[in-house]
């Protein structure tokens, strides 16, 4: 694993934001979704694709506050504009396990 140093991963700009709505993404190659995520007043509303339709059904996601990297730039999926990049993990058969907090934080918070 390559070392960054500790101003390379203040670069990366993750964040907490709530997902406020879900909807099925049939023109993806893979299943996925497509979330709208409210980062709050300072960032406001995003748009991305997620493959996480395994563990997840579109009406458990709403509400959900997940961790997204913000400043990488968009993404055309399909006819589709990711605007920033939701974080997982992968389980033992490789299906996406969302990054969440435990606590509820303000949407917008940044990882420190």
């Amino acid at each position: 694993m390559e070392e960054i140093t500790w101003s390379d991963f203040e670069k990366v700009a993750l964040c907490v934001g709530t997902i406020v709505d879900v909807q099925d993404f049939p023109k993806a190659k893979k299943p996925a979704y497509q979330l709208q995520i409210d980062f709050g007043t300072e960032i406001g509303m995003r748009k991305s694709s997620a493959q996480i339709t395994v563990h997840y059904r579109r009406e458990e996601l709403i509400g959900r506050q997940i961790v997204a990297v913000l400043n990488f730039p968009r993404k055309q999926i399909a006819n589709f504009f990711s605007e920033c990049l939701v974080t997982g993990f992968a389980d033992a058969n490789g299906d996406i396990v969302l990054t969440t907090v435990d606590k509820e934080v303000p949407n917008g918070t940044r990882l420190s």
